[in-house]
């Protein structure tokens, strides 16, 4: 069920590729809040997203969604803004007539329609209703939005570190549809575009907004690779995720499908750890139990896990510490055998996965400092959990290393030791 409120917009403020923040004046406070002094129902922010509803001035009136504010869910803090509550106000024009019939937040008052790169009114139909390889590119999967910018800024490390230019890395963001579904939510990735970070947004399922639209993670890996020509995909929900406090009612376990979907198209899986060195509860402390749920028991194909191995003054950050470097090395093992246990079930891969020694220190923090856009993670920054973004970036590094020519598959790094 949806809260709808009306609300008058006061100001405008940011806005980036696709969206406008707002500064509104509710009807009516939201349930079980009382209106701030001397207003109907208090001020709030307010997200639009242009191409949809247009971009309302000060004194127009919007009608908004508000049910995730009025729980206090946390993602963003905006009302939504549905469209106009009155007549006069600013619409985007009627699309051009024109090719397209995805149809994305299907059946939905929102529902948008978009020409996807896989159907066959596309000009790269042809192209993709052939393709069924990725030629070995290296797919880094990640289960949290968050882990996008650091997994670039990996890469793009690793660039730097070997003397070849970042900016020559064709980097494919593919967006699922775990968490947001519209691309412009995500300041990230309007920052990371800005900056020519990356190549490329595909949004698959019912995401949308992407540079490109399309059907599923497989045919948004295979247009990434024969569409856009990049060299390297990263795959993650869009901002915000849902969980429920159980193994498995938690969107991110997409990440092990992701897995499955990139090895079964020929490409070479990285597996990003979600790590925590800050997080209070003890399931995310170390590597999450998400990742590790993801990785054994959904994924059914083997992946590269990059674990980080910090050096010494890296380690000695009162916000990272020998403890948790040890618990990492200890959780990753785990990953190794079949079910965490070294025996084989029904329900696990029948392969192990490989861990990837990556070597990280302080030159690293300094890259990641340089991340358009910034870092953020579970409202924690690069300072407050520095191994969550060092671990995603390892996954970055690695992939960077798995897309050189002399990398071929029977050229791989071997096992964490033991």
């Amino acid at each position: 069920m949806m809260t709808w409120r009306i609300g008058t917009v006061i100001s405008t403020g940011r806005s980036w590729r696709g969206a406008c923040e707002l500064e509104v004046t509710l009807d009516r406070p939201l349930p079980g809040r009382d209106a701030q002094a001397g207003e109907a129902g208090g001020t709030v922010r307010a997200l639009a997203y242009t191409d949809l509803v247009g971009a309302p001035g000060p004194g127009e009136a919007v009608l908004l969604n508000v049910s995730a504010l009025a729980r206090g869910l946390g993602t963003g803090g905006y009302a939504l803004v549905v469209g106009p509550a009155a007549a006069g106000t600013h619409l985007p024009p009627d699309p051009a007539p024109g090719p397209g019939h995805l149809v994305k937040a299907r059946y939905t008052p929102l529902q948008t329609m978009v020409l996807g790169v896989d159907e066959q009114e596309s000009p790269h139909h042809t192209t993709l209703a052939g393709a069924d390889s990725l030629d070995g590119m290296p797919v880094v999967v990640a289960d949290l939005h968050s882990a996008l910018p650091a997994v670039v800024a990996g890469l793009r490390h690793a660039a730097a570190r070997t003397g070849t230019d970042p900016a020559g890395l064709k980097v494919a963001y593919v967006m699922t549809d775990g968490g947001a579904l519209p691309a412009a939510f995500s300041r990230t990735v309007a920052a990371l575009r800005d900056a020519g970070w990356l190549e490329t947004c595909v949004t698959v399922g019912q995401t949308f907004g992407g540079d490109l639209e399309a059907v599923t993670v497989h045919t948004g890996l295979l247009a990434a690779r024969h569409v856009a020509g990049c060299d390297i995909a990263v795959v993650t929900q869009g901002p915000g995720n849902l969980g429920t406090g159980t193994r498995w009612g938690y969107s991110g376990v997409a990440a092990g499908e992701a897995v499955n979907a990139a090895a079964t198209l020929h490409g070479r899986p990285v597996a990003s750890l979600r790590v925590s060195g800050a997080d209070p509860r003890d399931r995310h402390l170390g590597i999450s139990h998400h990742s590790l749920t993801a990785y054994t028991r959904v994924a059914l194909a083997p992946a590269d896990v990059p674990v980080p191995v910090p050096t010494a003054e890296l380690e000695s950050l009162p916000t990272w510490g020998i403890p948790l470097t040890h618990r990492i090395r200890e959780q990753a093992q785990t990953l190794a055998a079949p079910d965490g246990t070294g025996r084989h079930t029904p329900h696990t891969p029948h392969t192990p996965h490989t861990l990837v020694d990556v070597p990280a220190d302080t030159t690293l923090l300094d890259t990641l400092r340089t991340a358009p856009g910034g870092l953020r993670t579970m409202g924690r920054d690069l300072d407050a959990d520095p191994a969550s973004f060092v671990a995603a970036a390892a996954a970055g590094i690695h992939a960077h290393r798995l897309a050189q020519p002399d990398n071929q598959p029977d050229n791989q790094p071997g096992s964490l030791p033991a």
